[in-house]
């Protein structure tokens, strides 16, 4: 049973950091790609940022230069740095984890996991 346990969600005041974490384990494949997404009252999930097994980055424009996402690849976790909130950041963040079959199988089969959502709250 794939699970993905997050952490470090809270209040802040603008200007302030806060630094999530989330927990994977349960693929015998491991986690291609993890990361984090958010989502706001009223408003759509969007992707915050994503990084490979490689290492590879991906961010969206309203953090990039703000929040740093990394993970561990032997803990299985990936973690969201996030410098300098807004209280446009307010929302639940939520984990997401992608595991896939590795090239040699025959077929091609991939799964995606959600966390259970973390509140972050910039306020004064």
């Amino acid at each position: 049973q794939v699970q993905l346990v997050e952490s470090g969600g809270g209040l802040v005041q603008p200007g302030g950091s806060l630094r999530l974490s989330c927990a994977a384990s349960g693929s015998i494949f491991g986690f291609n790609v993890m990361g984090w997404y958010r989502q706001a009252p009223g408003k759509q999930r969007n992707l915050v940022a994503t990084i490979s097994s490689g290492g590879t980055t991906n961010y969206a424009d309203s953090v990039k230069g703000r929040f740093t996402i990394s993970r561990d690849n032997a803990k299985n976790t990936v973690y969201l740095q996030m410098n300098s909130l807004k209280p446009e950041d307010t929302a639940v963040y939520f984990c997401n984890a992608v595991s896939h079959t590795p090239p040699d199988y025959t077929d091609f089969y991939e799964y995606t996991y959600w966390g259970q959502g973390t509140q972050v709250t910039v306020s004064s």
